[in-house]
């Protein structure tokens, strides 16, 4: 299984050193060993998706173990819900691969033959997922233009990230499993309080995606005690950093320990 153009949906070719289609459209790998399949016309921004910053916020959070017990869950998800014999696992919006290769790590156990892919619109967080996580293939693409055949790929992982479900549809084999994970009713709750005059609470409500069946939801919620740089690393990593004034991350840098919930809605949606 290889990669669909994204220019006229041709299956992609792996060639020395790049992937080219029929209509020799082509696509070189970089040195890192990931694949640009982001046409510039694509693209909505000059460098979509998390800047430098942003990425090296987020993995120096994570790195630190706040979120394991949410990606050791997800794991343990997939293995339970992936129907065997499966080929394909694509996780949308992967960033740097902190989920993606414990993903993989989990799943090649019982699934050795299982490819995982990552899939994200940050050049950086690709260029440093693929460079560090070799278990897993890594591309630069858009979620709303999967670059995937109909109905080849076995599961897919969303962890946050938007997608239209079309394409969530269009990729995912029948009887095929979505797993996502939201943000549950407290998720952060103090972190926000430190930012808005009245807190709101996330809304729980289930999507509903056209095609799919839901299968199974769990919620998971447990405390985080953090020091001031990384409860900075984890407003920098949030929506909440564009709304947070200087003295909010003052005050958050200065802190000894800082309280925060984590909260967390995980689903399993099943292709029909």
């Amino acid at each position: 299984m290889s990669y669909q153009c994204p220019l006229c949906d041709t299956p992609l070719q792996k060639e020395s050193g790049s992937f080219r289609c029929t209509n020799h459209h082509q696509f070189d790998i970089a040195k890192e060993g990931y694949v640009n399949l982001m046409p510039v016309q694509h693209k909505r921004s000059k460098d979509p998706g998390d800047n430098k910053e942003m990425m090296q916020a987020r993995r120096h959070f994570l790195e630190q173990g706040y979120y394991a017990a949410m990606r050791n869950r997800v794991a343990q998800i997939c293995t339970q819900f992936i129907a065997q014999p499966a080929s394909l696992l694509l996780d949308i919006g992967c960033g740097e691969g902190y989920y993606t290769t414990h993903v993989a790590e989990t799943l090649h156990t019982n699934a050795p033959d299982l490819h995982v892919y990552g899939l994200d619109v940050s050049k950086p967080a690709i260029r440093y997922a693929a460079k560090r996580y070799p278990n897993c293939r890594f591309c630069i693409a858009s979620s709303h233009r999967l670059p995937f055949a109909k109905q080849s790929v076995d599961a897919i992982l969303r962890i946050y990230a938007p997608c239209k479900a079309e394409e969530l549809q269009r990729c995912l084999k029948t009887d095929g499993i979505l797993v996502t994970v939201t943000p549950a009713a407290r998720h952060l709750y103090q972190l926000k309080e430190l930012i808005y005059q009245e807190v709101r609470l996330h809304d729980e409500q289930a999507e509903s995606i056209e095609g799919f069946v839901p299968v199974h939801e769990e919620q998971l919620h447990y405390p985080m005690q953090m020091n001031g740089t990384d409860a900075c690393n984890l407003l920098q990593m949030t929506p909440f950093a564009w709304r947070a004034s200087d003295t909010v991350k003052t005050t958050l840098q200065q802190q000894d320990q800082f309280h925060c919930e984590a909260d967390f809605l995980l689903r399993v949606y099943r292709r029909i």
